[in-house]
C-alpha cells in the first residue's frame, strides 16, 4: 500500500510539472511539500547542468540552421617586392620597391550533399527535444527522492507521538507497580519488568527521535538546504486522496506511464536521432555539387595608371561550380554506416529496456 500510494503522490506531481519552479523565499514557519520540491527544484545542481547542455544543444541547432545559408567572405592583399636596379654602367645597383594590393570577395553554398544538412538539422532539433526530455526526468526523480524523504519524516514523527503515548501509559502502570510493590501486593520481580519496560520505551522513543532528526536532515540535504534544527514540515490532509483512491486496471496504468514518463519520451527520440544517423552516414555515398562565386580587383606600383583607375579597371566577377563525387574513401563511408547502424540496434534495445523496467515497476506496485 505504501508503493502504492507514492505511485499516486508521483502520477500528479509529473502530471503537473512545468520547466523549473521558482521559489521567491525560503518559508518562515513549517513546509509544505510542494514547498520543499519547488526549492530543491530550483536548487539543484543536476538540473541546473541539464539546462545549460540542453542550451548548448539549441547553439548546435541555431549552427547547423546556419550552414545551409551561402558564406560569404572578404579578403585583402598587400605584397612588396624588392629588386635591384641595372645602372648604366650594366652593373646592379640599388633596390627598387615595388607594391601591389588585391581585394576579393567569395561567396560559397552547398547546393547538394545527400541531403545531409536537412537531416542533420532534423537529428538537432531532435537532441534538442531529447534533451528537454532530460530535464524533466532529473526532475521527477529529484521530485520523487524528495517524496520518499518528506514521507519518511511523516513516519518518523508518528513513530515518536507512538512513542511518546507507550511512554505515558507505561509510566502510569509504573506508578501503580511501585505503589502496589510497597504494598506488597507484587514481587520485586514483577515490578522490575515494569520499571524495565518503561526503560525500552525510552530508548525506543530516543531512537525514533534521532530516526527523525536523520529523516530530517536527509531531505534538507536533498533539497540543497542549510542544516537548520528549526526544520519542520507540513502534515497534509490525506482524508479526501484515500477515500477517492482507487486501483486502476493493470494496462492502463502502464499505457498512461508510456505515454507521460519522460524516460520513456528520451528513449524513443534516441532510436529516431539514431536512425537518422544511419541516412547521415549514407549521404557520404553521394556527390556533392558546390557553387561558388566572387569578385576580385587589384592595384600595382609603378605602372604609369593610379590607383583609382586600376581598381575600377581591373574588376573582375567569377561564377563556378564543383562536383564531387566519391569513389574510393579508404572505407570511411562503410565504417560510418555500420556504426551508425550498431548505434540504432542499441537504441532498439535500450528503448525496449526502459520499457521493461517500467512495465515490472508498475506490476510491483499492482
Amino acid at each position: 500500500m505504501r508503493k502504492f500510494f507514492y505511485k499516486i503522490v508521483i502520477t500528479a506531481i509529473s502530471l503537473t510539472f512545468s520547466p523549473l519552479y521558482i521559489i521567491g523565499e525560503i518559508p518562515d514557519s513549517v513546509w509544505s511539500l510542494q514547498d520543499c520540491i519547488e526549492y530543491a527544484l530550483e536548487k539543484n545542481i543536476s538540473i541546473q547542468k541539464s539546462v545549460w547542455n540542453n542550451q548548448s544543444n539549441q547553439i548546435n541547432l541555431q549552427q547547423i540552421n546556419a550552414n545551409r545559408l551561402p558564406s560569404l567572405n572578404a579578403s585583402v592583399n598587400q605584397n612588396f617586392n624588392w629588386a635591384r636596379e641595372m645602372a648604366e654602367n650594366q652593373e646592379y645597383g640599388s633596390y627598387s620597391v615595388s607594391s601591389g594590393s588585391s581585394y576579393a570577395l567569395n561567396m560559397g553554398l552547398t547546393l547538394y550533399n545527400g541531403f545531409r544538412n536537412q537531416k542533420s538539422i532534423r537529428r538537432s532539433e531532435l537532441s534538442y527535444r531529447a534533451g528537454q526530455y532530460d530535464i524533466e526526468a532529473i526532475k521527477e526523480t529529484v521530485s520523487l527522492n524528495i517524496l520518499d524523504a518528506y514521507l519518511q519524516i511523516l513516519y518518523a514523527e508518528e513513530q515518536v507521538k507512538n512513542n511518546q503515548k507507550q511512554i505515558e501509559a507505561t509510566e502510569n502502570q509504573l506508578k501503580r507497580a511501585e505503589e502496589r510493590f510497597k504494598l506488597g501486593a507484587i514481587s520485586k520481580s514483577d515490578y522490575l519488568q515494569v520499571k524495565s519496560e518503561y526503560a525500552s520505551e525510552k530508548l525506543s522513543l530516543t531512537n525514533s527521535q534521532s530516526l527523525l532528526t536523520l529523516n530530517k536532515l536527509t531531505l534538507m540535504q536533498l533539497m540543497e538546504l542549510p542544516v537548520s534544527s528549526d526544520f519542520s514540515i507540513e502534515y497534509p490532509d490525506l482524508s479526501d486522496i484515500v477515500l477517492q483512491m482507487h486501483i486502476p486496471d493493470i494496462d492502463s496504468v502502464y499505457n498512461e506511464a508510456l505515454s507521460i514518463k519522460p524516460q520513456i519520451k528520451n528513449k524513443e527520440i534516441s532510436l529516431q536521432i539514431a536512425n537518422l544517423g544511419v541516412s547521415i552516414a549514407k549521404s557520404s555515398y553521394q556527390p556533392k555539387l558546390s557553387l561558388s562565386s566572387g569578385i576580385s580587383t587589384s592595384y600595382t606600383s609603378g605602372s604609369v595608371l593610379d590607383y583609382d583607375y586600376q581598381v575600377k579597371n581591373k574588376i573582375s566577377p567569377f561564377l563556378g561550380l564543383s562536383l564531387s563525387v566519391p569513389i574510393y574513401q579508404n572505407g570511411q563511408a562503410r565504417s560510418e554506416v555500420a556504426q551508425a547502424k550498431i548505434n540504432t540496434k542499441i537504441a532498439e534495445l535500450n528503448e525496449i529496456d526502459i520499457k521493461n523496467q517500467l512495465r515490472k515497476e508498475v506490476e510491483q506496485v499492482y
